[in-house]
C-alpha cells in the first residue's frame, strides 16, 4: 500500500487548509473519513465473500472425495460379502450333500429358515409379581384413586373441605 509518513500528512493538512479554508476543513474531512469507512467495510465484504466462496469450493472438493471413499468402501464391502456369500453356500451344498449322500446340488440353493413363533409371554402377569415395595419407589399406582381423594390426600391438616 502506500506508504504515509507523518511529514508526508501533515504537508497534506497545510496544503487542504490553504486550498480550503479553515471553515470548510472539519466538514470536507469528516467527509473524507466516511467515506474511507465505506470504503474500508467495501473492501472488508468483498474479502469475506471471496473468503466465503473458496471455503465453498473447498468444501465441496471434501464432499466429492469422501462420497468417492465411501462409494469405494460400499463396492469393497459388497464384494467382500458377495465373496463370502458364495464361500459360505456353497460349503453348506457340500455339508448337505455329504450329508444325503448325494452329489452337490446347484449354487444358492439353501433350505428355508425356521418359521417364527411367539414367545407367548404373559406381560401383565409380569407386572403383577413386581413386589409392593418396588412399586411405590418407583411411582407405580397400585390402586386407582378419583381425583377428590388425591386432594384430600395431599391436603394441609385442619384444612376442612369445601361443602
Amino acid at each position: 500500500m502506500i506508504d504515509f509518513g507523518f511529514d508526508k500528512i501533515a504537508l497534506i493538512g497545510a496544503v487542504a487548509l490553504i486550498v480550503i479554508g479553515p471553515e470548510k476543513l472539519p466538514k470536507v474531512a469528516r467527509t473524507v473519513g466516511h467515506m474511507l469507512g465505506k470504503a474500508q467495510r467495501y473492501v472488508a465484504d468483498v474479502k469475506a465473500e471471496v473468503n466465503r466462496s473458496i471455503e465453498l469450493d473447498e468444501l465441496k472438493k471434501m464432499k466429492t472425495e469422501f462420497e468417492n471413499a465411501a462409494r469405494d468402501v460400499e463396492q469393497s464391502v459388497s464384494s467382500e460379502i458377495r465373496q463370502a456369500s458364495a464361500a459360505v453356500s456353497s460349503e453348506w451344498a457340500s455339508i448337505g450333500a455329504a450329508a444325503d449322500g448325494n452329489p452337490v446340488p446347484h449354487e444358492g440353493l439353501l433350505p428355508a429358515p425356521p418359521q417364527y413363533k411367539h414367545p407367548k409371554k404373559h406381560w401383565r402377569l409380569k407386572r403383577a409379581a413386581m413386589p409392593q415395595w418396588y412399586k411405590q419407589r418407583q411411582g407405580i399406582r397400585a390402586k386407582a384413586r378419583s381425583g377428590a381423594a388425591r386432594v384430600a390426600r395431599f391436603r394441609p391438616p385442619g384444612i376442612k373441605s369445601p361443602t
